[in-house]
Formats: C-alpha cells, sequence, structure tokens
C-alpha cells in the first residue's frame, strides 16, 4: 500500500469523493478505464473515511493522499466555528498534493472532504469536473459548483438547479464489474439451495437501523417465502441469527456484491442514487425506503419518487413503517415484479465506465 506518495507522468488525474460508499462507487468504476487509458491516478480523501478503505483495499497501486475535513452543516452546532479552520487546512494539504502531481484534471464525486480539493484545483488552475448523483445537489456540490468546468448528472430533473452553461446529465454509470455476478456462486457463498425466491436487503454502506428492524422483526415470516441476505452495515449484525437457515448477515461486501445481486430476485433497500440505478441496470425489483427528511435533506425521498413514477420500484417512507407496512409493500412488489420488470427493460442502458471518462477528459487542460 502507498500512501501520499507521489508518482509524477505524462498524464495525471486526481479524484475526489468520500463520507459515504456513493460517493466513492464512481470513482471505483472509472478508475480502471482512467488506467487502462494510460493516466496515473492519485486519489484525496479524509484520514478516516469510508473513501480511504475503498480505495487502499481495491486499488493499492493508487497513491492516497488524507487531508483535514470538516463536516458542511444544515444545523447548528458548535462544531460549525471549528469545521471551518479544518476546510481551510485541508485547502492547503490539497493543494500541496496538487502542486506535486500535477493532473490535467480533478474529477469530484461530491462529500465532505471533496470541498477543499475543488477550491484548491481552481487556486492551482486545474479544471474540475463534478458529478451529482441526486435529484438535488448535495451542499458540498453546491459549494464547489462555482468553481468547477463542469458539472455531470445522473438525473434530467437536476439540471434545473445548476448553471445551464455548465451542466450536462449523462444518466447513470454502473460498474462492469456487477454485470459479472454469477447466481449459484452468490448462492453457495450465502449456503441457500435452490428454490425459493432471494430477498436482498440493503441499508447503504454504514447500514439502516430502521431497515434492519424491519426485516429482523419479520423474520420468520419472511422465510416461509425467501431466502434472504441482509447487508446491515458495520457493527449491525446480530449473533442470535448467525445460525438461521435460509438469513445469511454481511456486515458489508465489496467483491461479492456482484454475485450476491445476481442470486437475488428482488431488493429492499435505502435509495441511494447509485445503489438504485445499480439495482436498475440488473432489473432487480425494488422495495424503497428512502432515508427521511427528518434525517437527511430529502434527496432519497426525490430519488425514490422518480423511480416509482417511472415503474421501476415500489416505495414506503419511513414515516409509514411499521412491522405490518412493510409486509404489505413487500407483497405489492411481489404482485407487481412483471410490470416492473417491463419498465426496467424500456430504461436507457447505462454509461460505461470508458464512456464516462471520455466525457470527464473533455475539460482537462
Amino acid at each position: 500500500m502507498r500512501i501520499g506518495e507521489f508518482i509524477v507522468s505524462k498524464k495525471t488525474i486526481v479524484l475526489t469523493g468520500g463520507g459515504t460508499a456513493g460517493h466513492v462507487s464512481l470513482n471505483e468504476a472509472i478508475i480502471p478505464a482512467l488506467q487502462e487509458a494510460g493516466y496515473s491516478v492519485h486519489y484525496i480523501g479524509s484520514r478516516n473515511g469510508i473513501e480511504k478503505e475503498l480505495i487502499t483495499k481495491n486499488f493499492p497501486e493508487i497513491p492516497y493522499h488524507s487531508i483535514s475535513s470538516g463536516k458542511l452543516r444544515r444545523y447548528f452546532s458548535l462544531k460549525n466555528f471549528t469545521d471551518p479552520f479544518r476546510v481551510l487546512a485541508g485547502i492547503g494539504q490539497a493543494y500541496a498534493v496538487l502542486k506535486k502531481a500535477k493532473p490535467s484534471i480533478v474529477f469530484s464525486k461530491g462529500g465532505f472532504v471533496s470541498v477543499p480539493v475543488v477550491i484548491a484545483a481552481k487556486l492551482s488552475n486545474i479544471p474540475v469536473v463534478i458529478h451529482e448523483s441526486d435529484v438535488t445537489p448535495g451542499l458540498a456540490n453546491k459549494l464547489a459548483q462555482p468553481f468547477a468546468s463542469h458539472i455531470f448528472t445522473v438525473f434530467q430533473e437536476t439540471l434545473n438547479y445548476l448553471p445551464k452553461n455548465k451542466a450536462t446529465c449523462t444518466g447513470s454509470v454502473v460498474r462492469e464489474q456487477l454485470f459479472k455476478g454469477n447466481k449459484l456462486r452468490g448462492l453457495k457463498l450465502c449456503q441457500f439451495a435452490p428454490g425459493k425466491p432471494v430477498l436482498l436487503v440493503m441499508g447503504g454502506s454504514l447500514g439502516s437501523v430502521v431497515l434492519n428492524d424491519a426485516i429482523r422483526s419479520n423474520l420468520s415470516k419472511l422465510l416461509e417465502n425467501f431466502n434472504i441476505i441482509h447487508l446491515c452495515g458495520k457493527g449491525n449484525m446480530d449473533p442470535q441469527l448467525s445460525d438461521i437457515k435460509g438469513y445469511k448477515q454481511f456486515e458489508y461486501v465489496t467483491k461479492e456484491l456482484p454475485d450476491l445481486i445476481s442470486a437475488s430476485d428482488f431488493v429492499v433497500s435505502r435509495a441511494g442514487s447509485n445503489s438504485i440505478f445499480e439495482f436498475l441496470a440488473l432489473q432487480k425489483p425494488m422495495l424503497l425506503i428512502p432515508l427521511s427528511s427528518a434525517k437527511s435533506r430529502g434527496d432519497q425521498i426525490l430519488n425514490a419518487k422518480l423511480f416509482k413514477n417511472q415503474g421501476f420500484a415500489e416505495v414506503l417512507e419511513e414515516e409509514q413503517l411499521t412491522k405490518e407496512t412493510f409486509m404489505e409493500a413487500l407483497q405489492t412488489l411481489i404482485q407487481k415484479k412483471d410490470a416492473i420488470l417491463g419498465a426496467m427493460s424500456k430504461a436507457e442502458r447505462p454509461k460505461t465506465p470508458k464512456e464516462m471518462v471520455e466525457l470527464i477528459l473533455q475539460y482537462e487542460k
């Protein structure tokens, strides 16, 4: 593992983004395409965020540079008075990395850590391309917009919130390895016998207490009709349920994910943009339980509503979630399976990582 090294080549790109797996997955998808195109890739992220774990584990050959980053909050907190100094420190640290790495372009996937990097790139006269996955831009990307050369979006509706002269909707980008999943490998990994349909439950990289509770409170009833793969988040496994036949828990998976999705017939998930577009591309009928507006800025609610309106998913609001409403919503999903698959089959195909890389590199200096 090489962290903080500098290997300067003729063509270098710096990637940034972090805080959640959703702010890293696109970067993970395009790294192989960038390397194939002959680029030296550097990554700037936080010291302790999930981006450091994912990048250094999956791409140990890529120099990873840690910087200071403060959280950007819409609510009152005493840390709001100290975190701006962390952001300023991060700008200085990112500037030093950029000065040594000499990239021809910076690509930002968002998240708090990306803001100092984008500002440092602007100060260094390096073009910046930003990617926004949700319907409305997140706070980090809102702050970064003035410093960007161009902004790509997943949803057409997002263009309404961005400067018209520097924003383009590209649609989704899906990691190529997800299409290489093997159903039998996934079933074997979970020790499931073929026969029952498989329900995959994903609460995001950090897990979801409400999703975990909804599954476990209905577990005996669910197991009558499903085998269940439960990605419950770090520290959220229940050891008392580890020996139940037909129920397999994981904290978090990376390389196993394509096989687990391939083995699945239905998905219960939060409504983060990257995940739901992956399920769409792989044609997995989904029940979305978006993060409530009380816990977020409401981006997942908008994502989920758009998917429901297009016939790709059923939606159950977190505020309406009970043991009973969960089972009712799941039953509706099963009943509408054929209609959902029909709508999914007509959806626009996602961009390949190679196509996305070509779009990004249009803006390098």
